[in-house]
């Protein structure tokens, strides 16, 4: 019988260490994984082998040749175009004329494939897949048969509500010749995905042979590194190369061990290693052929490969170290890291937890290395956080990158369309904006400049400008040393997640549309952006009972961009304005939380001492709002919040009104009161602003001072909420401090607590599994309601590793209780 050899993966999840080599060539314990399989098919007394390659198939079929070497006979079907597992089988359908068996390259197994094809042959099956049993079935595929074997179902990557069988499939197949005419020539066909699902529902006899001994589908780091433990552990039938001496030490040809060296098995040494003096080689470290270890040095779990030197006093631990790497004096590499073939690390270096450096790079003496240094391919960490690309300038956030993160994006649009940008004042912001220009242009897109613009004004003239999207570059809030790079979609709102996973998959391939000369993006400055926002704006106001009302009204201005425009807007409704910091300065484009506190102070007084009726300060992207009453009193977001849904409700608007998960729910009180409905949004800004896309929605806000008139714009609008909130007053009647005084009392609290990654789907789990009492809500979190009155949010960050605990209740006490009962709850869970 012959089999088919599956070689053509690419092993995405293993870059680096497949950037330059194909999976089936990454040595386990110092041989090819395929030569593992090659040497389990003989075993077999598969002697015909027919290898399906697609990815690098050159580096495969130069090592293997002809397969006399191991006692077999190998062709090699070479796909130029990936064709999936069906498909690269169906490939090479010229040789197989009889009952074949197929098997991946790239996986670990003793299974005895004998048995496989004698329980094919009894069950006369057209096609036999073998199963094993696993204690979590949720990354592979599940197989569902009935007693006598026959399968009755497939479950491609399910969730633990369809886990109704252990039995997963291994991707080692008998089958017969006819399965090949059910796949299509010429395009992408998969086994599992489709094959076996269009036979089964067919009706052909399709069996499930649950097998026996050892399978391992390496298809990450964490994998890999436990395929090594388990061979050195005798789990698995394969014999390790080399000498076997005492403590399960495997020694090659040529091996140089001083005499106070420490080896502590297991372990392998490949041949012709040399380990100097005081060298400590600990359990499950495998050292490739030609490896230098000097004088000093701790390598404990790492896998280092052929012909790579271990400076004098280096720490290596459950790491992996490709071939032909130079690791100078002093070199320390933690938990997780991988470093490709071929790299140069100097002296001192300090390489922390997961960092993935790829082949062919230089390492600094001295450095620290804390992210990923990428080559060729997709490295670990996101480029966007909760809102933006942010980091500090110049270190996190350079020229270099925010050019190739434009291009990214710039790839990703229709070549020839068009993207507003704008900035802050800052000397940075201008920086970062003109790379980003630059990246935008060379990638076929034109750009509407805005220049030195408040946030809103760009997604404004998003629209004006029929654009299909934005970048806006400025300071970050509270932060002088952080830059953000922000991106809008054709709307205005915020990109969506799956946009920004598009972006980032460019940016890490460096899969870059590069413009040919006649299709390099222009540069436009739209003269008349700021006179039509200005308009539009004042077209949602009466201006003629404003102008009779004439508010007095103190604003600082913060050295914002918002002193451009806003002064024109005020002025048209007839407000008396004490401006403060009235004019745009480079070098004050943002506060710091205690320069905020000490300008909101100072605001306070004003407000008092000139009987304004309102203060407002707002941030430097002119999206978030300050208030403060007429007696002073700055307003808490989620006050303000509760302001604003009372005087559109008292105004007689009707709609819904959209708020995050996270909000009082004293909002549904007075909502309700006039017949409005609430719906409940996820926390994120840009969930927010697309739910108020919805005709429907009258009004949208979040806890943190940002507010959405949908009439006007679906975003949040410093601007925009002054004015109109002042429009409302004005409608109203009475003070401001009078309203502030008739809402609801609100009683939340949060904090947060440490969670790492791995605990957090634990947490989230078990707090839904173990919550007996009170009613759940689950569109962003874990929301308990305990009372009417009491509800608690449990809220994983998704940018570092924490958890949220929110909580209303009737009094601060009884919240804080609440906090202090699930904190305890996740505690034991994290902790049992």
């Amino acid at each position: 019988m012959k089999a088919v050899i599956m070689a053509g993966g690419q092993g995405t999840r293993l870059r680096p260490l497949t950037s330059n080599q194909p999976k089936p060539m990454l040595p386990v314990v110092n041989r090819p994984m395929m030569e593992h399989i090659v040497n389990l098919l003989t075993r077999c007394s598969f002697d015909e082998m027919i290898v399906t390659l697609q990815f690098l198939p050159t580096l495969i079929s130069n090592y293997f040749g002809d397969g006399g070497e191991w006692g077999a006979s190998m062709h090699y079907s070479t796909e130029f175009v990936p064709l999936g597992t069906a498909g690269s089988v169906k490939n090479a359908s010229g040789l197989l004329q009889d009952t074949f068996l197929v098997i991946s390259g790239d996986a670990l197994t003793d299974i005895d494939l004998t048995g496989v094809v004698d329980y094919h042959r009894r069950n006369k099956a057209m096609a036999t897949l073998t199963l094993i049993r696993v204690d979590n079935p949720l990354e592979f595929g599940i197989v569902v048969t009935d007693a006598d074997g026959r399968i009755e179902r497939f479950l491609e990557k399910p969730n633990w509500g369809q886990v109704f069988s252990d039995t997963i499939n291994t991707g080692i197949y008998v089958l017969e010749p006819e399965v090949l005419d059910f796949i299509p020539d010429g395009r992408s066909f998969d086994f599992s995905k489709d094959l076996f699902p269009l036979l089964l529902e067919k009706g052909y006899p399709l069996y499930g042979y649950v097998a026996e001994g050892y399978w391992c589908d390496i298809g990450n780091f964490e994998q890999y590194i436990a395929a090594h433990k388990d061979i050195l552990e005798r789990k698995v039938r394969i014999d390790p190369p080399g000498f076997r001496m005492s403590e399960n030490v495997w020694v090659g040809e040529g091996v140089d061990i001083a005499g106070d060296a420490e080896i502590r098995g297991p372990v392998v040494l490949g041949d012709h290693c040399r380990i100097e003096r005081g060298a400590v080689i600990r359990e499950y470290t495998v050292l490739g052929h030609n490896v230098i270890v000097k004088q000093d040095s701790f390598v404990h779990r790492a896998l280092v490969y052929d012909n790579s030197y271990i400076g004098a006093n280096c720490h290596l631990r459950g790491c992996v170290v490709g071939k032909n790497c130079d690791l100078k004096g002093n070199v320390r590499l933690e938990e997780g890291v991988v470093v490709g073939d071929e790299c140069l690390i100097g002296e001192n270096v300090m390489v922390n937890h997961d960092v993935k450096i790829y082949p062919f790079k230089t390492v600094e003496t001295g450095a620290t290395v804390n992210t990923s240094i990428i080559w060729e391919s997709k490295g670990l960490r996101t480029l966007f956080g909760k809102k933006a690309i942010s980091g500090i300038m110049n270190i996190d956030i350079t020229p270099e990158q925010a050019l190739r993160i434009a291009l990214a994006y710039g790839s990703s649009l229709p070549l020839g369309s068009t993207v507003v940008t704008t900035r802050d004042a800052s000397r940075a912001a201008r920086t970062i904006k003109r790379a980003v220009i630059t990246g935008l242009n060379a990638s076929g897109v034109n750009v509407a400049d805005l220049e030195v613009s408040p946030s809103p004004v760009n997604r404004f003239a998003i629209s004006v400008e029929r654009a299909v999207g934005g970048i806006d570059v400025r300071i970050s809030t509270f932060d002088p040393q952080s830059i953000e790079i922000r991106f809008f979609d054709e709307r205005g709102i915020d990109i969506s997640e799956a946009k920004q996973r598009d972006i980032e998959k460019v940016f890490y391939q460096a899969n870059f549309r590069r413009a040919f000369m006649g299709e390099i993006g222009a540069i436009v400055f739209p003269p008349r952006v700021l006179e039509m926002y200005t308009n539009s704006l004042l077209n949602q106001l009466d201006l003629e009972r404003l102008n009779l009302k004439r508010f007095r009204v103190v604003v600082d201005y913060a050295f914002g961009s918002v002193s451009i425009i806003l002064p024109q807007v005020l002025g048209k409704m007839g407000c008396d304005v004490l401006g403060l910091n009235s004019f745009v300065d480079e070098k004050k484009v943002t506060l710091d939380q205690e320069e905020l506190n000490a300008a909101l102070k100072n605001l306070s007084q004003l407000v008092r001492t000139s009987e304004a009726e309102l203060g407002v300060l707002m941030d430097n992207a002119g999206e978030r709002l300050y208030l403060l009453d007429d007696l002073g009193r700055q307003l808490h977001p989620q006050t303000a919040l509760l302001l604003f849904v009372k005087l559109l409700c008292e105004s007689g608007r009707k709609g819904r009104i959209a708020v995050p998960v996270s909000i009082t729910s004293r909002v549904e009180e007075i909502a309700q009161s006039y017949g409005n409905e609430v719906i409940r949004t996820k926390v994120s800004r840009s969930d927010l602003m697309r739910t108020s896309l919805d005709g429907e929605v009258i009004f949208a806000g979040a806890g943190s001072g940002g507010f959405i008139f949908p009439s006007f714009l679906p975003i949040y609008d410093a601007m925009a909420s002054t004015a109109i909130l002042m429009d409302s007053l004005s409608q109203a009647g009475g003070r401001l401090s009078g309203l502030v005084d008739e809402l609801p009392p609100v009683h939340l609290l949060s904090e947060e607590i440490p969670a790492s990654w791995e605990q957090k789907g634990l947490i989230m789990r078990r707090l839904v599994e173990e919550t007996n009492e009170g009613r759940l809500e689950l569109i962003d979190g874990v929301k308990v309601f305990l009372d009417e009155r009491t509800w608690i949010l449990v809220l994983p960050d998704p940018d570092v590793p924490s958890m949220h605990l929110i909580c209303e209740s009737d009094d601060d006490t009884r919240a804080a209780l609440v906090i202090g009962e699930f904190t305890k709850k996740i505690m034991d869970i994290v902790g049992g």
